[in-house]
């Protein structure tokens, strides 16, 4: 078959599919509709192009190699779309909404990419009646229309959101609106959205972990809101009128799968059903290897805790005058050692023997679940190193798969967070493997590494440990490749290594002033704080004095003391006397430049520190004008 006859059956295929789809009823709906309903309004074209080719000879269509590309790069943009149509049908709502200007920004790229591809077919000389070319001009005058307007803000969801993230009591009508834009209006809906975003979790093993933290702590105030608005949601009309005397019905979701009873510690299987722990552990102690309700084989046997469908039964059991179930004696919290229970005892030891003698996806696996385990509280920390794991992430540091490294780096960074597993880590031999994974990892990968680095450091015999180890030349590195998280990161980690007098040298020698310098000059790189932060530090060193004097900070610093935040102030005129009090000709070039009048002004107004720094600046030209009359008059 000619390759024209293929691409243009793979164009009709692919737009019967579209067609095919169902209604989207969620945050995207009047984007998908309309996209959905432009692309099935090309299928004439096609369909006519495939009935003019006969016995499978393309002859018939006379495609040039033009034209051939143009179809293949729409074949591409419809696929594409296709995709984004069934991402944005299913899954997590409140993913969604996070996701809000990144899919946006899809749904206009791929607008684009399909306006593009019909630029460059000439229908003039393709083989069609009037009637269809007459559509499909009409159809592409609608995407050149669609690709030249942004028509989907939604300023009162943004609004919205923004509200509920960052105020930790917020107002119940925003939340009321919010349940509503995102059709999350009842318990049921509640917790469908919570299996989703547990799905989503397991599927992308719980990264990146800050939005799913941020996922979670929407979803428990929603659920307060649903709760509040209607504690009965989900029952019927019956069971309503007759809750009052009568117990009411447990929901299908709050019951364990194999007990059938109201589910008092709900944990999640690697298959993503959730079960009581009690009773999934049983079923793991007799040497089963699957899931009871899929019949799937486990990937792994770790119990991973569902505190959103926790958190809803503690509130159904509240709202509907249940008794909260209480944990049976076999799963009981030890306090002593403040660890973790039995039950999570057992799985960690399931984890570390899969990172220790597992195949490469169950060290993976089980690296990340720890990740994950590591991250939710400080019990866990704490029996996580108990439990002998972190010589065995260090060994997966220098290991050959990339997802693997990234989840033992992330999972010492997360353990390093308990002080006492602070030496742990050090004393295991993790100082030089972390610091080659800062050099050759993956970017999350190095970004994390810098991460636990700073965590480290914070010990003060860590901090030439870790300068040793050649850390500073990589942070540096990062600092001018990462992304913007990991760039602060990085410059969180060499300032507090700096603080170490070796390290300031180390960090001159490997060129730290230069990319300093230009985040300094550019005000909206966000690395202003860390930069002047970082500066200050080392202009009280001699090397570092040199070396920021050769870069001419003078201008900007004084621009700094007259234009910037309170901290950023004090900073700059921090480096300005360091630069000035041994070197006449800085101070002259300050006095030269207007520094007494921005000096003034925050010898009165600026912090205390500031204010000490800027009289001592002061007094220094001062004495330089006395001196210089002196020499004028004698």
């Amino acid at each position: 078959m000619g390759g024209g006859v293929v691409v243009v059956a793979g164009l009709v295929e692919t737009i019967k599919e579209v067609s095919v789809l169902p209604e989207c009823n969620n945050l995207y709906k009047r984007m998908y509709g309309n996209l959905v309903r432009r692309i099935k309004l090309l299928s004439p074209l096609f369909e006519e192009l495939k009935d003019n080719c006969s016995d499978g000879d393309d002859e018939s269509l006379n495609f040039d190699d033009d034209q051939l590309q143009a179809f293949e790069s729409l074949r591409v943009a419809l696929d594409s779309a296709k995709t984004l149509f069934q991402s944005v049908n299913h899954g997590s709502k409140l993913y969604h909404a996070l996701q809000r200007n990144d899919i946006v920004d899809k749904f206009q790229q791929i607008t684009q990419k399909i306006e593009a591809a019909l630029s460059e077919i000439s229908y003039d000389k393709l083989e069609i009646s009037e009637e269809v070319q007459e559509q499909i001009e009409l159809v592409h005058a609608q995407f050149k229309r669609a690709k030249a307007r942004t028509e989907y803000a939604d300023l009162q969801l943004d609004s919205d959101m923004a509200v509920v993230q960052n105020e930790k009591d917020p107002d119940p009508s925003v939340l009321k609106r919010l349940t509503e834009e995102l059709h999350l209006r009842t318990i049921n809906d509640l917790k469908k959205e919570s299996s989703e975003i547990h799905e989503l979790i397991i599927t992308s093993n719980g990264e990146p972990e800050d939005l799913f933290d941020t996922m979670t702590s929407l979803l428990r105030k929603l659920k307060d809101c649903v709760l509040t608005e209607n504690p009965e949601a989900d029952t019927s009309e019956g069971e309503k009128v007759s809750i009052k005397h009568r117990s009411p019905v447990i929901p299908d979701d709050f019951r364990c799968p194999i007990s059938l009873e109201l589910m008092k510690d709900p944990v999640i299987v690697s298959t993503g059903q959730t079960y009581e722990r009690s009773c999934i552990q049983k079923w793991l102690d007799a040497g089963h290897k699957t899931c009871p309700k899929t019949q799937q084989t486990l990937v792994h046997t770790a119990l991973t805790p569902n505190y959103v469908l926790k958190s809803l039964i503690a509130l159904w059991c509240e709202s509907n005058g249940v008794e909260l179930p209480k944990k049976q004696g076999g799963c009981r919290t030890k306090k002593s050692g403040g660890s973790l229970s039995d039950c999570d005892r057992n799985a960690i030891k399931v984890l570390l023997d899969k990172l220790a003698n597992g195949d490469t996806e169950q060290q993976r696996a089980a690296a990340g679940e720890l990740r994950l385990l590591a991250k939710r509280n400080a019990d866990n920390r704490v029996c996580i190193a108990e439990a002998g794991a972190i010589p065995l992430l260090v060994d997966l540091l220098s290991s050959p798969d990339p997802r693997t490294q990234e989840h033992a780096v992330t999972a010492l960074l997360n353990l390093s967070i308990n002080e006492s597993n602070k030496g742990t880590i050090v004393n295991a031999g993790a100082i030089p493997d972390i610091v080659d994974v800062l050099k050759s990892g993956s970017m999350e990968a190095r970004e994390n590494a810098a991460a636990t680095l700073f965590s480290l450091s914070v010990l003060d015999e860590n901090k030439v440990a870790i300068g040793a180890a050649g850390a500073i030349p990589a942070l540096i590195k990062l600092l001018c490749e990462g992304t913007p998280r990991g760039k602060k990161d990085a410059a969180t980690a060499i300032f507090n290594l700096s603080i170490y007098q070796g390290n300031k040298s180390r960090a001159v020698k490997a060129g730290i002033v230069a990319p300093l310098m230009r985040f300094l000059k550019d005000a909206g790189g966000g690395m202003v704080d860390e930069a002047l932060a970082i500066l200050a530090i080392l202009a009280s060193h001699h090397e570092g004095r040199i070396a920021i004097v050769q870069a001419e900070p003078i201008p900007i610093l004084i621009e700094v003391i007259r234009t910037g935040s309170p901290r950023n102030r004090e900073n700059a005129a921090a480096v300005l006397w360091s630069l000035c009090v041994l070197d006449l000709l800085q101070l002259k070039l300050a006095k030269e430049l207007g520094a007494e009048e921005a000096l003034r002004e925050l010898s009165e107004n600026g912090t205390d520190r500031a204010k000490r720094k800027a009289g001592s600046i002061l007094e220094l030209l001062h004495r330089m004008v006395e001196r210089d009359d002196d020499l004028q008059n004698s």
